[in-house]
This record gives structure tokens, sequence and C-alpha cells, in this order.
């Protein structure tokens, strides 16, 4: 007779039946041996079914903080269908194990799949970041960083590698970076531009802001919705004026929101104003993005004064 823990694994193998989430459950927390008896089965498995059980797994570790499938994740690192390995990279995004960079680094650096490549570039972000909060030791973020680094010297590296390689850095407070954010700005490629912006963003480099309001008013919606997302990481109070009328009037649902947004990580008076006007429009959308932002803005203590990051004129 099967045990309860194998009758899961006959599930996930039986490509014939639906996925059942009470049985996905069950691959959290696995015991070592149970672990062991998963990696046997794992290569038998159809790669639909590989593919479609990573996508489940992925959706309850975003339900639940509960459940915890990072060793079926890190199984699936070495699966020979490069979807699933880059759902594993996805799926592990919570993970701050430094032990974990090795693999990603390698993962960055060899894998024949770009979606990899670049999945694996997006997940160095965290472990860039972390080393800079000191949170990580120093050598296993600076090969995070070194790798980075060489994929944006790779001339032959495709686009999409290369604009999640340009992300990542920008948590980097090593020299150089502003330089790599710059040229990726002003690539030819709008793609990569969209890159940059974000990369400004999460760069907490005040230097830009004055470029990033310039971009609210860029004809591609792209680049307006990802310079107004960075105007709100920077919190540059230089944006909030223009911010409230691309929140009023864009054309674009999307970077209305993302206006929105800013408006309630930049805080102050005249954003909060704004809001809750916006809270009292008859426009479903917009009132409940400002809903959303007055939380952020209440949830960040805002002072209606003090900024972050004070206004930097980018010239200086």
């Amino acid at each position: 007779m099967m045990t309860e823990y194998e009758k899961v694994l006959w599930h996930i193998s039986n490509s014939g039946e639906d996925l059942n989430t009470r049985h996905l459950y069950s691959l959290s927390g696995m015991t070592h041996e149970e672990l062991m008896r998963f990696q046997e089965v794992w290569p038998g498995i159809d790669v639909d079914r590989r593919r479609n059980l990573m996508r489940g797994l992925i959706e309850l570790t975003e339900l639940s903080f509960e459940v915890n499938f990072d060793p079926v994740f890190l199984v699936a690192l070495g699966d020979d269908d490069g979807e699933v390995r880059a759902a594993a990279i996805d799926g592990l995004w919570e993970n701050e194990d430094q032990a974990l960079i090795g693999p990603l680094v390698h993962l960055l650096r060899a894998d024949e799949a770009s979606n990899v490549r670049a999945a694996a570039a997006m997940a160095l972000a965290r472990f860039v970041l972390l080393g800079e909060l000191e949170k990580i030791d120093r050598a296993p973020a600076m090969l995070a960083e070194q790798a980075l680094l060489e994929t944006l010297r790779g001339t032959e590296e495709e686009l999409e590698v290369r604009r999640r390689a340009v992300e990542a850095i920008a948590y980097s407070g090593e020299a150089g970076v502003r330089e790599i954010i710059e040229t990726a700005f002003y690539d030819e490629d709008e793609r990569m531009q969209a890159s940059a912006l974000f990369a400004m963003g999460r760069s907490a480099d005040p230097y830009w802001s004055k470029l990033l309001v310039e971009e609210l008013d860029n004809p591609n919606p792209e680049l307006r919705f990802e310079a107004a997302r960075a105007c709100g990481e920077l919190e540059t109070r230089l944006a909030v004026s223009r911010l409230i009328e691309m929140s009023m009037g864009d054309r674009d649902r999307e970077v209305q929101q993302a206006a929105v947004g800013a408006l309630g990580r930049i805080g102050g008076r005249e954003a909060r104003e704004a809001l809750e006007a916006f809270y009292e429009s008859e426009d479903d959308v917009l009132s409940q993005a400002a809903a959303e932002a007055l939380d952020e803005m209440d949830l960040l203590g805002d002072s209606l004064a003090i900024p972050l990051y004070e206004d930097f004129d980018e010239y200086e």
C-alpha cells in the first residue's frame, strides 16, 4: 500500500490529472528522505507537467507565507527544460541564503537559455542589495556584482539579459554604476531605456531626479510609467505637480496608477491633498489607486515635509 507521500508523488507525476492544490501543499516542509525520493521521481515527470507544477507552486508561495517549496525549486534549477529552470529561479524570490549566489552566477554565465540568464540576473539583484546593506558577506556579494558586470561588458549577450543586469547592478554603490545606467538610458532601444529608468529608481541616487521629471513627458507610455515609478522611489518632490497632472489625465491607465503610487511614496501636503481628492473620485480605478497610495503614505510615516532624498541638481 502506498504511503500518503507516495500518493502525492504519483499524483504530480500523472499528467492525466489536474494538479490538486492539496497535494501541492504536501511538497512544503519535506523531510530529507522525502526530498531524496522527490529527486528520483522528478526527471521522469512529463515536461509540461513539470512546468505546470512550477507555476502552481509559485502561485501558492505568493498566496501563503507559511509554505516553503525552496527544496523543490532548488532541484528544478538543474532541470533539462529552460522554462522550468527560469520558473525555479522565480520561485526562490524570497530566498536570501548567500549560498544561492554561486548557482545563480553559474546560470547567468553559462545557461544556454536566455530567459534563464535573464531570470538569474534579476535574482542576483537582491544579493547586491543585501551586500550593500551588509546583511551578507562582502565576498559573495562581490561575486554577484562581478557576474553582472561581465554580462554588461559582453557584446554578444542578448538585450533582455543585459536589461536585467542593468536593473540588478543599480543597487550597487560601486563606482561606475551611474555610467552604466546613463549608457543604458541613451541606448537606441527603448526597452533598454525603460530598464535604465527602472534602475534610476533603484539606485537611491538623486542625481537622476531632474532627468526623471523630464521623462514624465515622454511620448512612450512605458517610459512615462517607469519615470513615474522611479520618481516615487527617489521621493522626487520636483515631480509632484506633474505627477498630479498625470494622475488626473494621462491617457494610459497604467501610467495614471504609477503616478498615483509615486505620490504616495513622495508624500507631503500637496501630494496628500491630491490623493484625498482622487479618493473621492467617481473613477473607481483612480479612487482605489489613491486609497492604496494613502495607505502607503501612512505606512511610511509621511511627515508632510521631510523627503528621504534632497532635491539634487544633476548638473552640479
